[in-house]
Order: C-alpha cells, then sequence, then structure tokens
C-alpha cells in the first residue's frame, strides 16, 4: 500500500499566497487493477499560471493544480513500462494511479545526459509557449526587433533565444542586475533592469529607437502600457501573461489601448499553447534540436525537497528564479 502526500489548497489567495494557504495531506492509494499504473513524481512545476487558474478552477480543499515529471513504479498497462518516464498534470502529489490516458512518455530521442526536468521547462509547456507565440502570434520575421518581458523567465528566456535564433534583434527586460546579465550571455542584443531604470519609456527607446515589430507580453500592466506606444506600424503583440496583475486584489484601471493600436494598426492577440496540442511533438523535437545544438541554453532554478512546494511557487512569483522553477522530490 503506498501513502501519496498531496498540496491542497487551504484558502483562495488572498494577494499574494502565503504558506499558511497550503494544507498537505496524505492519501492512501488503492491497490492497482489491470490497465493502470503507479507513478511517483521525480520534478515538479511551479508556474505563474497556477495563480489565476486557482481562483478560476478550483475549490478550497482541492489538490493544488500542475504538472510533473513522474517515474512508472508498478504496471498493469502493458503500454508503459516500470522505469519510464513520463509528463504528467496530476498536480502537486508525490504518487498517483493513471490508466495511461492523460500521460505523455518523454521523447525517444532524449538524451539520457539531459535533465528530465527540462520536459517542464524548455523542452516542455514554458518553451512550447514561446515557440508557437513567437511563430502563430507574433509571426516574427528575420531582421525584426522584438521585445520580451520577464526575459529571465522560463518563457521569456526561450522567446528571446528563438528569436535570435530566427534572425531578430532582441530587447529582453528583467527584475535584477544578474538576470540581466544572464540575459546578455544568452545573446539578448539588449537588456536592462526595469526596477532600476528612471524611465521606462525611456530605457525602451534607448535600446531600439526605431520601435518593435513584435512584442511578447508575459507581465501586462504598466510595461504593456509603456511599450505599446513603441511599437512599428503593424506591430503584432502576443499577450502570454499578466504576472504583474496575478496577485492584486484591486483590479488596475487604464491607461487604455485603443489608440495605439489603431493609429499603428496593431494586432494584439491573447494565447494559450494548448491551442498547438496537435502540433506538441512538432515544437518538442525543434527546442530538443536547438537544446541539444547549443543554439538555446537552459537555467533551472531546483528547489529540493517536496514539503517545499508552496516556499517554491511563493518565490516564483516574487521573481526569485533564473529560468524555469521545478521542485525535486
Amino acid at each position: 500500500m503506498v501513502i501519496a502526500k498531496a498540496w491542497a489548497l487551504k484558502n483562495h489567495f488572498d494577494g499574494f499566497p502565503k504558506t499558511s494557504d497550503f494544507d498537505l495531506k496524505k492519501i492512501e492509494l488503492p491497490n492497482l487493477k489491470d490497465g493502470e499504473l503507479l507513478l511517483e513524481s521525480v520534478f515538479l512545476s511551479v508556474d505563474p499560471y497556477m495563480r489565476p487558474y486557482s481562483r478560476r478552477d478550483m475549490k478550497e480543499g482541492d489538490i493544488m493544480i500542475g504538472t510533473q515529471v513522474a517515474r512508472v513504479v508498478e504496471s498493469k498497462n502493458p503500454a508503459f513500462m516500470v522505469g519510464a518516464f513520463v509528463v504528467a498534470s496530476r498536480g502537486w502529489r508525490t504518487h498517483f494511479i493513471s490508466d495511461g490516458n492523460d500521460l505523455q512518455l518523454l521523447p525517444s530521442t532524449w538524451p539520457e545526459s539531459l535533465p528530465k526536468s527540462l520536459a517542464l521547462g524548455t523542452i516542455g509547456m514554458p518553451g512550447l509557449t514561446a515557440y508557437f507565440g513567437l511563430l502563430e502570434v507574433c509571426k516574427m520575421k528575420p531582421g525584426e526587433t522584438v521585445l520580451v518581458n520577464a526575459a529571465a523567465g522560463a518563457v521569456g528566456s526561450v522567446v528571446g533565444q528563438l528569436a535570435k535564433i530566427g534572425g531578430c534583434k532582441v530587447v529582453g527586460c528583467a527584475g535584477s542586475d544578474d538576470k540581466v546579465a544572464y540575459l546578455k550571455k544568452i545573446g539578448f542584443d539588449e537588456a536592462f533592469n526595469y526596477k532600476t531604470v528612471k524611465s521606462l519609456d525611456e530605457a525602451l527607446r534607448k535600446a531600439s529607437p526605431d520601435g518593435y515589430d513584435c512584442f511578447f507580453d508575459n507581465v501586462g500592466g504598466e510595461f504593456a502600457s509603456v511599450a505599446i506606444n513603441q511599437m512599428k506600424k503593424y506591430g503584432r503583440i502576443a499577450v502570454c501573461g499578466a504576472i504583474s496583475q496575478y496577485n492584486g486584489s484591486v483590479p488596475q484601471k487604464g491607461p487604455y489601448v485603443q489608440l495605439p493600436m489603431i493609429f499603428k494598426e496593431l494586432q494584439m492577440e491573447g494565447f494559450i499553447v494548448s491551442r498547438w496540442k496537435n502540433r506538441r511533438e512538432e515544437g518538442l523535437q525543434a527546442l530538443l534540436k536547438w537544446v541539444m545544438e547549443g543554439k538555446v541554453k537552459c537555467h533551472e532554478q531546483v528547489t529540493e525537497g517536496f514539503e517545499n512546494m508552496p516556499a517554491a511557487f511563493i518565490g516564483m512569483l516574487k521573481g526569485e528564479n533564473l529560468g524555469k522553477a521545478v521542485v525535486k522530490v
């Protein structure tokens, strides 16, 4: 008999999440039936989307949503061998039972030398978000200038590197000098610390005096309001996230986007990566190839211990991570 540990949402978040908003539960798992398999989580993901989605999709007492890389421990399903690694979306839990329908095996071409945790980051959902957001929403073209905020995060850091592969000039901003140094190291043409510049408007103008063709927005709020006025004619804006607004208890008010959108004939489109789920394999293979060729570099912020899931989540929302935040069980 296996006792699983799981983190439940004790209280809906009011403003910034607190450790007291979570509750650690123990769940006794039944014996396997034919066709089922038992899995143990090896790495778990903490991501910004969990903050707004918890309010929309969860009740108090539910297990926290999220994805993991898990290993098959016991199997009564011929499609999954013991020892195989999969990506699952079973929330913050150490062990779980599946019939296999909700599992995705790691690509067969995954090299032994590559950390399997990357299946939660650069070669997983965040990487696919960057890939499809740039190619399908921003529709970047060689020679264009791409702006990305939260650029040292799991998605933003991949956006910048894919834009460079695509022949673009890339401008990124982040919230610390260490992060800015990292962006320069991985090939961003221009990068600045938005917390220390005197004027965001001036910093953006200095980084690209001619303006921006593409803006990959992970932040929203004031940053987006300033950046939209520096878009070039027919510019494209991919609205991926709005982390500046996730933890507020009072809704933000304007400025409003209509005038710059009309005058510059901009396209602004929100998107969720699952739109391209039928092309998942294409995206993963491209990302895996670029990582193996050294064209896309990965940085992970690894927190040890399942008991530290809430702290890792809160730290990620505060911007304490460089690259992808994961928890190693």
